[in-house]
């Protein structure tokens, strides 16, 4: 049962993300210290230096051959019923789109399961949602976010990406190319565009986002931290200090600098509520009640019960991740409606969170 010094610990918890929040904010709004330029490098630091070595330093730690798998399968299940239904929407809707179905994935399946998820569900469960939740987490950072971040490296590439532009330059009046005789000369030998307008292939596309992917440090920071978290865990040996040492340097600054990198993005819109209130109700309900009702249809499809059943749920419902955010900002894709999520997502979550515990409790 849930206690006051339990919430306590939930909200020790997630006051200094809001004091990183508010010095970012204040950096732009009332100190003006940063240009839009240097705005968007200090995004472009965190997400390819201080997320990546947070997220390696928490994979390298997790124990593999511990995972609860049909916990990890009702995950999968949730995040493929949302897939499908966006897909469809986008498809099949004349409201649809896919560049707002990559927005509503992240809306109601990326969750913060680290800084607010352990705090809360350790309260509520124990070491055994601990455990829950610290997989969840890798899983995330593994697959869905590595998703996410190839979808928005594709889009990027197809949105920009044209057939070669070639510049030919014509010859004055009375000559080709070849200095012959041509009466159909320009008259000033200017160069002219020939701008086909065609996209590049599929293929071509495809080896462009694949090389850049395997620039980004985030494709792969959770997959080398797993590889060593077996590595470790089968042979039995810990990571040298030295080595640990220099990841904890950066990666304990990856929450708070992406919280300073958000305050920055605030500062810089004309309203607090970027998104306006209309889709910030939408990413509220995507959130807190389309991700924990797909969640409970993978977890009842796999046969979760008793309190895992109930931990998979509200970790489902947990507020929105970070680090998807970061991801909008970097590719500029509605960073506004990501950022608003992640504020009010951590403003309501409490309350939220305590409903689902107290109701999932009732009907056991």
């Amino acid at each position: 049962m849930i206690e006051w010094q339990d919430v306590y610990k939930v909200v020790v918890a997630m006051v200094p993300l809001y004091v990183a929040l508010m010095l970012g904010y204040g950096s732009i709004k009332w100190w003006k210290i940063f240009t839009p330029e240097q705005c968007d490098a200090v995004n472009r630091l965190v997400c390819y230096f201080t997320l990546p070595l947070f997220t390696f330093e928490f994979a390298a730690h997790v124990d593999p051959f511990k995972m609860n798998y049909k916990f990890i399968g009702a995950d999968a299940i949730s995040k493929v019923i949302i897939v499908a239904v966006l897909a469809f929407w986008a498809k099949c809707s004349s409201k649809g789109s896919y560049c707002w179905s990559i927005t509503s994935f992240s809306l109601s399946t990326l969750t913060n399961s680290l800084v607010v998820g352990i705090p809360l569900l350790k309260a509520m469960y124990g070491q055994i949602a601990i455990d829950l939740v610290v997989q969840s987490s890798v899983v995330q950072a593994i697959i869905w976010l590595t998703g996410l971040l190839f979808v928005l490296e594709f889009r990027r590439s197809w949105s920009t990406g044209t057939d070669d532009v070639v510049v030919e330059d014509l010859p004055p009046p009375g000559k080709d190319l070849e200095g012959n005789n041509n009466v159909n000369g320009n008259g000033n030998g200017v160069g002219v565009v020939v701008s086909s307008g065609t996209k590049p292939s599929f293929w071509y596309l495809m080896r462009g986002v694949w090389m850049k992917l395997a620039l980004n440090p985030n494709s792969y920071a959770c997959i080398v931290g797993l590889v060593w978290a077996f590595l470790s865990n089968r042979f039995h040996f810990e990571m040298p200090s030295i080595m640990e040492g220099s990841i904890l340097i950066m990666s304990r600054a990856g929450t708070g600098t992406a919280m300073f990198s958000m305050g920055l993005f605030m500062a810089m819109q004309e309203k607090v509520i970027a998104c306006g209130v209309s889709l910030t109700v939408f990413g509220m309900v995507l959130r807190f009640i389309a991700g924990p009702a797909a969640m409970a249809i993978g977890a009842i499809a796999v046969g979760l019960h008793d309190d895992v059943l109930r931990i998979a749920i509200i970790q489902a419902a947990l507020p929105q991740s970070i680090t998807s955010f970061i991801y909008a900002k970097e590719y500029g894709l509605h960073a506004d409606v990501l950022s608003t999520a992640v504020i009010f997502g951590m403003m309501v979550s409490l309350p939220v969170l305590i409903a689902y515990y107290a109701i999932l409790e009732f009907l056991h």
